[in-house]
């Protein structure tokens, strides 16, 4: 918040992104303190579930707590959110209009992000949430194309519907997580040492599990998605589908899963085959998309449903993929919206019938959209491979038929993907120039490259080694694990 102050005391465009790229700076080199000291601590031998805890009551009355803490998972998703917010930044470096408000805004949805990811009471967790979907609207209505109104609020209208679902789910689990009225909380730690009765879990599952869903793309819910990445400015983009769409799969893995777990074993199937659907869906309606925001939009939904599809199969491995997914799709769909945008800002359309030969006069942003494609298609190297195989990996450790079917199939997307990324490639970079204005466009300035290099490094820094990100979540996956399977499973299959 440091940063909002400072500005909300800027005079023009110049002194508020010099502001926001020193704030979000500062944010990013902390977010890599953090998990420098976060790896030490466990060197170190630090075996406690949440480290760097912070407990102060908050409502006495209601027993709520400002409790904040972080495990391996939320540290890598903090890491996360400092990558994207500060290349996001430099995206949005020539925001003329309202430039100090559509910076407060963007902070503020990123304050909201960070405070969801190490919050330890389901209050505040809530609260956070709020205060991260609510700038969205503000951010695509005022500084939106197209129909941007109409996306905003179809995407506020949709994410308020989750929001409603996800109360009545969180005070279910408060009144219900102990039956001593005197001491109810909202400690997702204390909670978890329970166990809520199994029918409220059958109840109230469903009603936290969607309420997380639809903010990461559960099919059917998924429609709000595609529109609001559309009519959203390159930066608004970037964080909605790079950190706002993980706190989805994040909260369904925190809160539903893990603290009603026999709910969780017994509906799981019915979810898998949502995002089954959602991860398929995705992928072919990205094929017949000419528009190449909708293109990342609907692949966004493909890989966010592998996401929820891994976390619904409660083992270490896929659960371990489910996370890395987070971090990779983040990283690159941000990359792909970052460039979708510095494409459209130099040939006003994102229409990819109407271009193509691109490459030979913007060779950087050519090669850079190349390697987001690469990574997007799961080519090894790149954190894309590294997720989808420990998912698929961990999925197909099931034995049953119904869980080995249903991962061939979320499996087949792999092949969807590299026909629509490879298809778009061709058309947009490669063959003749269609326009000869084009002939004209300049390569990515200086503060372009700062944003994609920033994208295109951490993205092959996982690829390349991933086994420090994956150690890392691991040991915090552990007891969450063996909580889920010393549940008696009761599930259909």
């Amino acid at each position: 918040m440091l940063t909002v102050g400072a500005i909300m005391l800027t005079k023009d465009l110049k002194q508020a992104r010099l502001a926001s790229a020193i704030g979000m700076g500062i944010q990013l080199i902390m977010a890599a303190v953090l998990i420098y000291l976060y790896l030490a601590e466990r060197s170190a031998g630090n075996t406690a579930a949440m480290l760097f805890t912070y407990d102060v009551v908050w409502f006495p009355t209601l027993n709520i707590h400002y409790s904040l803490g972080v495990d391996g998972i939320s540290v890598a998703m903090i890491g996360l959110t400092g990558v994207v917010v500060f290349a996001g930044v430099f995206a949005s470096w020539q925001m003329e209009y309202l430039p100090r408000e559509f910076f407060i805004s963007l902070i503020i949805l990123a304050t909201g992000v960070y405070g969801f990811f190490i919050s330890l009471d389901l209050f505040t967790m809530f609260l956070f949430y709020e205060v991260a979907v609510i700038p969205m609207y503000i951010l695509i209505g005022i500084w939106g194309s197209g129909p941007k109104e109409y996306s905003a609020m179809k995407l506020t209208l949709m994410l308020m519907a989750g929001s409603a679902l996800l109360l009545v789910g969180l005070l279910g689990i408060y009144f219900f997580s102990n039956p001593d009225t005197n001491h109810l909380t909202f400690s997702i730690m204390e909670i978890s040492k329970v166990n809520i009765p199994i029918g409220m879990q059958r109840f109230l599952f469903p009603f936290t599990f969607i309420g997380f869903g639809i903010l990461g793309a559960l099919f059917p819910f998924h429609t709000w998605s595609p529109d609001g990445h559309a009519s959203a400015p390159t930066a608004v983009s970037m964080l909605h589908a790079g950190v706002l769409m993980k706190l989805g799969g994040y909260g369904a893995f925190r809160v539903a899963i893990f603290l009603m777990p026999e709910a969780a074993h017994e509906q799981a199937w019915i979810f898998l085959i949502l995002t089954s659907i959602s991860v398929v869906y995705g992928a072919f309606s990205a094929i017949v998309q000419t528009d190449l925001k909708y293109i990342n939009a609907y692949s966004s939904v493909s890989h966010c449903g592998l996401v929820l599809f891994a976390v619904l199969m409660m083992n270490q491995t896929a659960m371990n993929g489910a996370i890395i997914q987070m971090i990779s799709h983040g990283l690159m769909t941000a990359l792909f919206f970052a460039l979708i945008g510095m494409i459209y800002g130099r040939t006003h359309t994102r229409i990819i019938g109407e271009m193509g030969g691109l490459m030979k006069v913007i060779p950087f942003l050519g090669v850079v959209y190349v390697i987001a494609g690469l990574a997007s298609l799961g080519l090894p190297g790149f954190s894309g491979f590294v997720a989808e195989m420990t998912i698929f990996i961990g999925s197909y450790q099931h034995t049953d038929v119904f869980h080995r079917v249903i991962t061939i199939v979320a499996a087949s997307s792999i092949v969807i993907t590299a026909v629509y990324i490879l298809r778009v490639v061709g058309i947009l970079l490669l063959g003749p120039i269609k326009d000869h204005h084009f002939l004209e466009l300049t390569d990515a300035k200086w503060y372009e490259r700062i944003s994609t290099i920033s994208l295109v490094l951490a993205i092959t820094a996982i690829g390349m080694a991933p086994l420090w990100l994956s150690n890392m979540i691991n040991f915090s996956l552990a007891p969450i694990v063996e909580r889920l399977s010393s549940i008696q499973i009761t599930s259909l299959f």
